[in-house]
């Protein structure tokens, strides 16, 4: 088994970390962070590296890329801010499902789009009474002529209100069927009449934006469904793996963001006369952080280049992801106990780590989920 890297996926790691230190600098997080904006200049810098083309056919305008890619970049925006990785990721994870499931015509309108920057796309699954179990949807459309109209509220919607963006919502087409076979996927621009937003006020992950989306009478055309009209269940999970990997990926970039941090501060940090990290309570607990974070990435190496072999790889994706998501939020956890009381201050960026850490063991599956899907795996049936 060899997880070394080409020579192609080298030059994009080290591409995409020479991006992020160029042009997410510690004061533009910050600023984002502090003002609650959208990281529209860094959205401009990846299309225009070509980041959105990564994983997308040649003949769309893409790479060609394969999984172990997409970990690459997740995990090195990651290290800047898990926030930023869904600027990206959530965006892709859309495209792939149009790319997977879409008619030739529906990839061709839509894909290239994507590529260049002209649109963003979010993903519209929860709501107020349907996070993990998704068969309790109950957003409704029903067909008027040539078009769906569609009725609901969403809430939890990362990137919903940006510019330009395009929702990728899930709803119930025939409320008479089982949710697997009454369920459509619907491509929705966000500025489109009957749809209302709020922007909620959350715990961190600032700068995408979460909101509640309200769909009152809105109207879509049928070519904007992917798939075909009650196979929304395939579409939402063809791109399961994909989604959980490279959200185990930024969970990884992430938690080694935070060592970074906390070493750098242990090393220029001086009390009785000496660095903190010279003390052996403090050494020992960087020493620990370091070594879950590589344990998280070996788990999450090993999926993507399961998944990229072909072979059949839920069961070390759900582990990558369950032990990724924990150790972000234990290592920053730590970080905050490094820092002392500066990492409590808003002036330093452990806070956002500590933060933005905590929802990563509910986002693209809650650790209760995952050991349930882990356990299930291993022929067991937890009630």
């Amino acid at each position: 088994m060899d997880f070394s890297f080409s020579e192609e996926q080298i030059l994009l790691r080290d591409s995409v970390r020479k991006l992020m230190e160029r042009v997410a600098t510690p004061e533009y997080v910050a600023k984002l962070d502090r003002e609650r904006a959208y990281p529209h200049e860094l959205f401009e810098a990846w299309t225009a590296a070509g980041l959105f083309g990564l994983p997308f056919s040649e003949d769309l305008g893409g790479a060609d890329g394969n999984v172990l890619d997409l970990a690459l970049v997740s995990e090195e925006i990651g290290r800047t801010s898990a926030d930023l990785v869904m600027a990206y990721a959530g965006a892709l994870f859309c495209g792939l499902t149009v790319a997977r499931k879409g008619s030739d015509e529906q990839k061709k309108a839509w894909i290239p789009r994507l590529i260049n920057g002209e649109i963003k796309f979010s993903i519209g699954i929860s709501e107020p009474d349907a996070g993990s179990d998704v068969g309790a949807i109950r957003t409704s459309a029903r067909k008027d002529g040539k078009d769906w109209v569609l009725n609901g509220r969403k809430v939890w919607q990362s990137g919903a209100g940006a510019k330009d963006n395009v929702i990728c919502l899930y709803a119930r087409t025939d409320t008479n069927a089982h949710y697997r076979q009454g369920m459509s996927l619907f491509l929705i621009e966000n500025g489109r009449p009957g749809i209302s937003m709020r922007k909620l006020d959350m715990l961190g992950r600032y700068c995408m934006g979460t909101y509640e989306v309200t769909l009152e009478d809105v109207r879509v055309p049928e070519d904007q469904i992917i798939g075909g009209v009650n196979n929304g269940w395939d579409a939402l999970l063809s791109g399961l793996q994909t989604e959980r990997i490279t959200v185990a990926a930024c969970d990884v970039g992430s938690a080694q963001g935070v060592v970074d941090l906390a070493l750098n501060y242990a090393k220029e940090r001086k009390q009785f006369g000496r660095p903190i990290g010279h003390f052996q309570s403090i050494a020992h607990m960087l020493a620990d952080m370091q070594t879950e974070v590589e344990a998280a990435r070996s788990l999450m190496y090993r999926a993507a280049w399961m998944v990229d072999a072909g072979h059949n790889a839920m069961n070390e994706i759900n582990m990558a992801k369950l032990f990724a998501s924990e150790v972000y939020v234990k290592v920053a956890n730590m970080g905050m106990q490094v820092y002392g009381g500066y990492g409590y201050s808003m002036e330093y960026p452990m806070q956002r780590h500590y933060r933005d850490s905590r929802i990563a063991t509910v986002v693209a599956g809650t650790s209760q989920v995952m050991r349930n899907m882990i356990a299930g795996g291993m022929g067991l049936r937890p009630q």
